[in-house]
């Protein structure tokens, strides 16, 4: 039984809601249309990447790696989906709460691990010699993942609409 959550266990959980709250914040307001616009040259969109956020980080990292889920590892060893894409038929809706869905699971993989030196219940292959060792090194991982797709995020829509997220004037 995993024991009390440690106050870093605590500050790491916070620090990584914060980012996926930044993520929802950043989109509030957008149309589908604008969802689904690509406004960089790599052609990525907002919807993309929150898919991308849903399934090859919280997905991936929590549910495939850390607690070792067979059909999460199966997911992530398929070639055949490119999370960035996101079908006409996935609905901006769909893709948004298959993330919060994705966010619940994670939530609940890490309050349950034993510690956050726990290692990984399963490592891919494809990535080699790299490697993260602990709950611990994979949830800084998630954290400064999803900090930096906030920031991707945050330049898509001030081209999108403008928007600014916390811009300091003189």
């Amino acid at each position: 039984m995993p024991s009390a959550p440690s106050n870093e266990e605590e500050a790491l959980l916070h620090a990584l809601t914060g980012q996926r709250e930044r993520i929802f914040e950043a989109l509030r307001g957008l149309e589908d249309a604008d969802l689904r616009r690509p406004v960089l040259p790599s052609r990525w969109t907002c919807l993309g990447l929150v898919n991308h956020l849903s399934l090859d980080v919280e997905r991936f990292w929590f549910q495939a790696v850390i607690a070792g889920d067979q059909t999460a590892v199966e997911d992530a060893l398929d070639s055949s989906v490119n999370a960035w894409d996101v079908g006409i038929e996935d609905s901006a809706e769909a893709v948004l709460q298959r993330y919060r869905s994705n966010i619940e699971r994670a939530n609940s993989i890490i309050t349950g691990v034993d510690s956050l030196d726990a290692a990984p219940a399963w490592w891919p292959e494809f990535f080699e010699s790299w490697r993260l060792d602990s709950v611990r090194e994979i949830m800084l991982h998630v954290i400064t993942e999803t900090a930096a797709h906030t920031g991707h995020l945050d330049a898509a829509r001030e081209l999108i609409d403008g928007k600014q997220h916390l811009v300091l004037t003189e």
